[in-house]
């Protein structure tokens, strides 16, 4: 597991520091947790034996105190997690970590798809996230990640870019291009925000994670490398300028 999705170790914090990061009020619980499930952000459940599943939410009940996530319900890992009783999840909304605790995991199997419910936290916990912000592009633009698959160098595939950082980005695999597993490095993508962020770079898968079953495709997790002072330079303005759209959005 890597850093950023280590749960915090908050035995190690005072009452005090504990209660500086809490979130405890029923509503402002239930609204983050929606806002998870809004921006379809990638979520990683870790329980105290080792085991780990990374997903993202797919419900959220207030009224009844329920939760679930996207599950392949073959995964030996989520099984592990089921038979652990209980999970600490970490996700990001751009530059805010939130943590929470998971209880009563149950496994339910529909006709097409299966999932991972559990129930509401009563409280979870809010880190500001300063070594990278990553955003959501505005709904008016559709950022593209253009490359060309190691299966099929012949083609060129655009695929869309869900979110982005300073170090990585987030793009969709759709379910009619071949699969591309962790670890595959795609040399050579042109990745375009919009009309003034445009530049080339290598990618490498880190993390591959099912969407919600209704719609399909693959979230990949992918770091970027080999981007010139130039390139880092329009990938920061572009940060900054999403994160203010969407902090003026927000307000009409």
């Amino acid at each position: 597991m890597s850093p950023s999705t280590q749960p915090a170790p908050l035995d190690a914090l005072s009452g005090n520091d504990r209660d500086a990061f809490r979130v405890d009020a029923p509503e402002q619980v239930a609204a983050l947790l929606r806002e998870l499930l809004d921006e379809g952000a990638t979520v990683h459940l870790s329980a105290p034996d080792g085991s780990a599943y990374t997903t993202t939410v797919w419900t959220v009940d207030a009224p009844l105190r329920k939760i679930s996530f996207s599950a392949e319900g073959d995964d030996p890992q989520l099984q592990a997690l089921v038979d652990a009783g209980e999970a600490t999840v970490v996700g990001y909304l751009d530059n805010v970590k939130l943590q929470f605790d998971l209880q009563q995991l149950l496994l339910v199997h529909g006709h097409r798809a299966c999932a991972l419910q559990a129930a509401m936290p009563a409280e979870l916990y809010r880190f500001q996230r300063r070594n990278s912000y990553r955003v959501r592009p505005v709904a008016r633009n559709t950022p593209g990640a253009y490359l060309r698959h190691p299966s099929l160098p012949e083609m060129q595939f655009a695929l869309r870019v869900l979110d982005v950082s300073l170090s990585g980005c987030a793009i969709f695999l759709p379910d009619d291009v071949p699969p591309l597993p962790p670890g595959v490095q795609l040399h050579g993508v042109r990745i375009e925000l919009d009309a003034h962020t445009r530049f080339d770079t290598t990618l490498q898968v880190h993390h591959v994670t099912s969407l919600n079953p209704q719609s399909g495709g693959m979230r990949l997790g992918c770091s970027l490398t080999g981007l010139d002072g130039q390139a880092q330079r329009a990938l920061q303005r572009y940060i900054d300028q999403t994160q203010k759209r969407r902090r003026l959005l927000a307000l009409d």
